[in-house]
């Protein structure tokens, strides 16, 4: 993995990559991309995160976030002759996130379009795993169908809601009708902070909600964040998170619980806008800090 250009080592600046069987993360780059719909790139996002993390500090935060050793795993694509099916797109995450579950690490997936996640929540489904999503997006993505799909990006946290696993939303400010019902039908285990809420009244207190499982799963979409600090994705809305304020509500968050494993997703890569592609690697350096203390 580290000699293929496309998809170096993550911090192999910094970190010397370690077997998969004593790594406390696996790095496991998803380049999906089958049902964008407006702007593209997403598939180029896993590449870009990887390259760009070569800038990052080691020292990070008052400490080592990806202490514990980092492995790197090889791209999650179908087998020839698949890369235009959703489902063996998520045969092939479901089985790299599984491979890292079943080493003791947490898995850290880089997409690629939002239906990633699915493939995730189906590795720890299948493990009998008992934990919540916290997600965060410019989008609810609780469609049931989307362009004639059910695994469209659109569509990605109704499916995984629908395996079982609770969710909170945070930053979403683009959904519709239908996406606003299905939540209004499952108040117990599907929660919202709106983008608007969030930044007229700050997050709640506590910031998820009684009962939310303690051990967690986060996702997050890339324009979550305001378009002003990340342009390059693919549907970009104005009145996302800042990043200090996202990094707030992180640390909240796994104060009180713990993260078992996270994605970064719909990063579309802007040739020579670097700023973007550096943001979501140190996002992910963050979030595996998080995952580590």
């Amino acid at each position: 993995m580290g000699k293929d250009l496309a998809y170096p080592p993550f911090l192999g600046s910094e970190h010397e990559p370690v077997a998969a069987g004593v790594a406390a993360f696996h790095v496991i780059p998803a380049p999906m991309e089958l049902s964008v719909s407006y702007g593209g790139g997403a598939g180029k996002g896993p590449a870009a995160i990887l390259a760009a993390s070569d800038q990052l500090e080691a020292y990070e935060a008052g400490g080592f976030p990806c202490a514990g050793g980092i492995f790197t795993a090889p791209p999650a694509v179908p087998p020839p002759g698949r890369a235009g099916e959703a489902e063996a797109w998520l045969e092939a995450i479901e089985a790299a996130v599984g491979r890292a579950l079943d080493c003791g690490a947490r898995p850290v997936l880089l997409g690629g379009e939002h239906t990633v996640t699915l493939g995730a929540m189906r590795a720890f489904r299948a493990r009998g795993e008992k934990i919540g999503i916290v997600h965060f997006d410019a989008h609810a993505d609780l469609r049931d169908t989307y362009e004639g799909s059910g695994l469209s990006h659109a569509c990605v946290l109704r499916r995984c809601h629908e395996l079982g696993f609770p969710v909170a939303q945070f930053a979403t400010r683009a959904y519709c009708k239908d996406e606003a019902d299905y939540r209004a039908a499952h108040p117990k285990t599907l929660f919202a902070m709106d983008g608007e809420t969030l930044a007229l009244k700050g997050p709640p207190d506590p910031i998820l909600p009684k009962g939310f499982p303690k051990r967690i799963y986060v996702t997050f979409d890339v324009d979550g964040l305001d378009p002003a600090i990340m342009p390059a994705t693919g549907t970009p809305v104005p009145g996302g998170l800042l990043w200090y304020s996202a990094l707030f509500i992180l640390r909240e968050i796994a104060s009180a619980h713990t993260i078992v494993g996270c994605d970064v997703v719909e990063l579309a890569p802007i040739p020579g806008l670097h700023h973007a592609d550096f943001t979501a690697a140190k996002l992910t350096q963050r979030l595996m800090g998080l995952m580590h203390a």
